[in-house]
């Protein structure tokens, strides 16, 4: 099996219900009518991956993005280094700047 095909096969979501597709729809049809509302233009995408950072990375590549930006919840000491951090982890994998906004 080529490389690609093992990476797209690691993107399956075998087994798994529709629900994390539909609920995804739901949260970007709430973003998408407050961004409306608010005069800024938006474009929608949701991914499935193993681990959500690479899926945001993945739909920033996809995008073609400058940039992307990023809520940290403000956890800090022994919390947030048992909790581990997407944030932590999209700052060490991207090769795009990360603003982070807390």
């Amino acid at each position: 099996m080529d490389r690609q095909a093992v990476e797209d096969q690691k993107d399956l979501a075998v087994g798994i219900p529709d629900q994390p597709g539909k609920e995804a729809e739901q949260v970007l049809d709430r973003a998408t009518t407050k961004a409306s509302s608010a005069g800024v233009e938006c474009s929608r995408m949701h991914m499935i991956a193993s681990a959500p950072w690479e899926a945001i990375l993945k739909a920033a590549k996809k995008s073609k993005c400058d940039a992307i930006v990023m809520a940290s919840h403000g956890r800090s000491g022994l919390s947030a280094m048992l909790l581990g951090s997407e944030t932590q982890k999209v700052l060490t994998h991207s090769k795009l700047p990360v603003l982070v906004v807390r």
